[in-house]
C-alpha cells in the first residue's frame, strides 16, 4: 500500500535493526485519514470472505480494525491485555509475549462477544515474531469460531511471524512489508506487476 509506505518513510523512525517507531501516525498519535484508507484496503482484500466480526488487540489494533469494520459493516471486539473487574469467569484467555515490551501479557475476550457462529478477521498493527497474532488466533479457536485471515498494517518480513502464521494454515495480508531496517532506513519488499511482493 503505497500511501502507507510513504508515511512510514516520512514519519517512521528506525530505532534499531529490529525496531521501527511509528507512534506519529499509528500507535500513539493516530492519522484518521490514513486509518480510513487502511480500513478500506483491508475491507477490499477480505470483502468476499463473509466476515461477521473483527478481532484485534488493545490498543494499537483498534483504529485500523474499526475503520475496516465500518467498511465491512461488522463489529469489532478487542482483546484486553489487563484484567477487568467486569470481565471475570466467562472469558477466552491466551498468553502473548511482547517483543517491544519484553513481557508476557494475558489477553482475554468475553465469551459473550465471540462464538462458534463467527467468521473472524484478525487485524493487528505489527507482525514481527507473530506472538500477538497467534494469541488472537488461539482466542478465536477457543470460541470455536472460524478465521478468514489476518490483516497486518506493518509486517517486519525479516522476522518469523508470517512463516508461523502460514504454518498454522492462516492467510496473511500485510499492507506494508519491510525487508530490512538498517542504517536508519526502511527497505520494503519489492512489488511485482501483479501487486504482490517478492
Amino acid at each position: 500500500m503505497k500511501v502507507l509506505e510513504e508515511k512510514i518513510r516520512e514519519e517512521g523512525r528506525v530505532l534499531s535493526e529490529g525496531v521501527l517507531k511509528v507512534d506519529a501516525f499509528l500507535n500513539h498519535q493516530i492519522d484518521p485519514s490514513l486509518m480510513v484508507q487502511i480500513g478500506k484496503e483491508f475491507a477490499n482484500r477480505f470483502r468476499d470472505n463473509h466476515i461477521t466480526k473483527i478481532i484485534t488487540l488493545e490498543s494499537s489494533g483498534i483504529a485500523p480494525a474499526l475503520t475496516a469494520a465500518l467498511e465491512l459493516g461488522v463489529k469489532v471486539v478487542f482483546a484486553r491485555k489487563r484484567k477487568s473487574l467486569t470481565l471475570t469467569d466467562h472469558v477466552h484467555v491466551a498468553q502473548v509475549y511482547s517483543f517491544t515490551k519484553q513481557e508476557t501479557n494475558e489477553i482475554s475476550i468475553s465469551k459473550e462477544y465471540l462464538s462458534e457462529e463467527d467468521h473472524v478477521l484478525i487485524i493487528d498493527d505489527f507482525l514481527a515474531n507473530g506472538q500477538a497474532a497467534l494469541g488472537l488466533l488461539e482466542l478465536v479457536q477457543q470460541a470455536g469460531a472460524s478465521v478468514a485471515g489476518i490483516g497486518i498494517v506493518i509486517e517486519k518480513s525479516f522476522q518469523e511471524g508470517r512463516s508461523k502464521l502460514e504454518a498454522a494454515g492462516v492467510r496473511v495480508e500485510s499492507l506494508a512489508r519491510i525487508a530490512e531496517l538498517a542504517d536508519g532506513e526502511v527497505t520494503f519488499l519489492e512489488h511485482t506487476a501483479g501487486g504482490t511482493t517478492k
